[in-house]
């Protein structure tokens, strides 16, 4: 199949099953200025054009990066809505019910043999400090803990286990507590 029929025949599927939302995910890389990315961004025009349906496209500093720059760039920059989204705040009372709930989602569908349930949902404000609020960080701290868990024949997570598993740079940084400053040193100097 040609380039053509491939999108036809992914078009007609997508009609078919009656598909409500597509999630295009890292379209930071994408790069409207060179051919493959101003054939890419012609290509997701295309689809939008032809299925109904709701179409996302997520990418981090989406706004810094080559995707909107250029003629192709200026176009899409007209044709989508920016909602930026910041970590998952947790200060108030319905704040940290949505973060428990997440930490409980993600929780279930863990699968392993050992681990005891709702022992991440204890841990949600520990995991909320841990992680700065960022879904990628909570996911990323979370898997390594259940290969870890895995790995080690344990089949469980603890907070122990979360607490040795080492983050990216950003939550690394943000879960340190803040550096007292000491108070310089006055220099004393002998009276003439």
């Amino acid at each position: 199949m040609n380039q053509a029929q491939i999108t036809d025949a992914v078009c007609h599927l997508l009609c078919l099953l009656e598909t409500k939302l597509v999630l295009v995910d890292d379209v930071h890389l994408l790069d409207t200025r060179t051919r493959s990315g101003a054939e890419t961004s012609d290509q997701m025009k295309h689809l939008a054009e032809r299925i109904p349906a709701t179409f996302v496209y997520a990418g981090v500093d989406v706004e810094a990066s080559p995707l909107l720059t250029g003629p192709r760039g200026a176009q899409l920059a007209g044709r989508f809505t920016l909602i930026r989204n910041t970590a998952l705040p947790c200060a108030t009372d319905e704040q940290r019910e949505i973060w428990r709930s997440l930490v409980t989602d993600m929780e279930e569908a863990l699968r392993l043999r050992h681990h005891t349930p709702h022992t991440l949902a204890r841990h949600a404000d520990y995991l909320h400090q841990r992680t700065g609020g960022v879904m990628g960080s909570l996911s990323h701290l979370i898997r390594e803990a259940a290969l870890t868990a895995l790995l080690d024949g344990s089949e469980k997570i603890t907070k122990k286990l979360l607490a040795g598993i080492q983050l990216d740079i950003r939550a690394e940084q943000q879960a340190r507590p803040p550096r007292k400053r000491l108070p310089r040193p006055r220099s004393h100097h002998a009276g003439s």
